[in-house]
């Protein structure tokens, strides 16, 4: 059984592949991985949010 979320995660570390660095694992730490990954979230709830704004206005 698929959990009702999961379709959610799976979109957006789809989006995340678009990245091309996070695409292949390049990073000899985990932690910059890790900080890579926030940055892109970062990126795309900014564009979502001004796209968003964009329609309110």
């Amino acid at each position: 059984m698929l959990l009702p979320r999961r379709c959610v995660v799976e979109r957006s570390f789809g989006w995340m592949a678009r990245f091309r660095r996070l695409a292949r694992d390049y990073e000899r730490l985990p932690e910059t991985l890790a900080d890579l990954s926030y940055l892109v979230f970062a990126i795309m709830m900014a564009k979502n949010f001004i796209h968003l704004m964009a329609h309110v206005l």
